[in-house]
């Protein structure tokens, strides 16, 4: 399988998370993608450098007003009396109607929703790269489609992650939504696209960007919002609206959910995908639900990772990988090694 990275991640190194009131160590760190890129390097799979892509496909999901914002964001901080290195906001337009503002620190609480996606010197240019990597493999899948391949694979090595970010903000470690802008990017060649999210959390951005619209079913398996991030978005009653009213599935799981539950709700996924009928799927790869991961969501074992990929390689689908959460822990890189041996047999 192709695997799509780029060492520009690595500008992005956060130092600013607020866990229950303290400050601590963010757990989106380069390091994570040093783990996922040897364990690839380790399965044999090739590793492409991403094309430049420029703004246009980022902006095919991403309000102007937003994108211009990450550009600028830090540097205008910079310009405040005794600002910190990196923008975090401290102030909300949360349940009410607002007006957009035109203080920086205004249009950080306008565009970011919490405090886990500090914006530093290098987040732009790491973001805007993660994007080019889920783009370039999207590519990669269009054009092996093209060619004549069946059911061709690739995999984005994003980071930042993505699934968190709506079109006009930024939350829980994420910026840019990748796997949104994958789909997007497979929507100029297909007109029935899948998104299946199997991160611990619900892509909550990437629902609220195609809630209106019936070309991309998003279905996301998850850990129950009810008690775990992101909260407010992710409940079951959430299908849709509009023209979009039915092309939204949300399976929230109990906390400590292990194999057998996460399995069966995945082969309940993948009957919705298949009436669906899409002919290309993006796979929001979050590797976070496992029992090893510092953030506890769910219990999922290397095997289950590598069932869950067996069931979506089923699918037969032409299908691009990318990489959201997972975090630092002892099996990061044999749950990868596991997802893309399966998907590739």
């Amino acid at each position: 399988m192709k695997v799509v990275y780029s060492d520009k991640h690595a500008l992005h190194d956060p130092a600013f998370f607020l866990v229950r009131g303290e400050r601590k160590e963010s757990a989106e760190k380069p390091a994570r993608a040093d783990i996922l890129l040897k364990a690839a390097r380790a399965g044999g799979h090739e590793i492409v450098t991403p094309a430049y892509t420029g703004l246009v496909p980022v902006l095919a999901v991403h309000t102007p007003e937003y994108v211009d914002f990450l550009q600028v964001a830090q540097r205008e901080w910079q310009k405040l009396d005794g600002a910190g290195p990196e923008v975090i906001p401290n102030v909300h337009p949360v349940r009410y109607r607002g007006s957009y503002p035109r203080a920086i620190a205004g249009r950080a609480g306008w565009h970011q929703v919490d405090g886990a996606c500090p914006i530093g010197a290098g987040t732009w240019e790491a973001s805007l790269a993660a994007a080019q990597v889920a783009v370039t493999a999207a590519q990669i899948v269009m054009d092996e489609t093209r060619a004549g391949a069946a059911a061709p694979m690739a995999y984005a090595l994003c980071r930042p992650p993505g699934h968190h970010a709506y079109a006009d903000m930024a939350g829980g470690f994420c910026f840019l939504n990748n796997t949104a802008i994958a789909a997007q990017h497979l929507r100029t060649a297909h007109q029935r696209v899948a998104i299946l999210d199997i991160d611990v959390h619900h892509g909550n951005g990437t629902q609220g960007i195609f809630y209106a619209r019936n070309d991309v079913l998003t279905v996301s398996i998850h850990a129950d919002p009810a008690d775990y991030y992101p909260f407010f978005w992710g409940h079951a009653h959430e299908r849709g609206e509009g023209a979009g009213e039915g092309s939204n599935l949300n399976l929230p799981l109990p906390l400590g959910s292990g194999d057998a539950i996460w399995l069966a709700t995945g082969e309940r996924a993948l009957e919705r995908i298949r009436t669906f009928a899409p002919t290309a799927l993006v796979v929001a790869l979050g590797l976070d639900a496992s029992e090893h991961d510092p953030l506890q969501g769910l219990r999922i074992t290397t095997d289950g990772f590598g069932r869950m990929a067996s069931l979506i390689a089923s699918l037969k689908l032409p299908t691009v990988l990318v990489q959201e959460g997972g975090y630092l822990g002892p099996e990061l890189g044999d749950n990868l090694g596991q997802v893309l041996r399966q998907m590739s047999a």
